[in-house]
């Protein structure tokens, strides 16, 4: 019995679909809490403050770093986009698995959530290459 190595295995194009889908999802999110994340660094390094909640100021007050006495915005935006950039590896893992692309594709993917604005770019790049993959294997022109 002979096997063809070189031949990838064919793609479900609903596991793809889905996949892609979860990535745009974790792609926003994580965008989204990476650009919180920069404007709460500019506030704590810059300003030397802290966002507090339903504290002494209001619904959200800047107060003096280190003196945050009701709910830490700022470390939970923190720790949020952690986790997140978490999920938003894993569903790049499922995208970059499905397709069997080079490794250099899931540095590529995995790099969006690392600098402000870079995730919605590669998001729409990889959201129109996975999309032409996905026109492909469907036959469609």
């Amino acid at each position: 019995m002979t096997t063809d190595s070189s031949r990838p295995r064919a793609v479900v194009p609903d596991r793809l679909q889905s996949a892609l889908k979860w990535y745009r999802i974790a792609a926003w999110v994580t965008g989204i809490l990476l650009i919180l994340l920069t404007v709460e660094i500019i506030a704590k390094y810059g300003f030397g403050s802290e966002v507090e909640m339903f504290g002494a100021g209001g619904l959200f007050a800047l107060v003096p770093d280190g003196s945050v006495q009701a709910f830490n915005l700022s470390q939970a935006v923190l720790i949020a986009h952690g986790w997140f950039y978490v999920v938003y590896l894993f569903t790049s893992f499922r995208v970059w698995s499905i397709l069997r692309w080079p490794f250099w594709r899931f540095l590529w993917l995995a790099s969006g959530g690392l600098f402000p604005f870079l995730s919605f770019v590669i998001e729409h790049y990889a959201t129109k290459t996975v999309r032409a993959v996905l026109s492909e294997i469907r036959g469609e022109a």
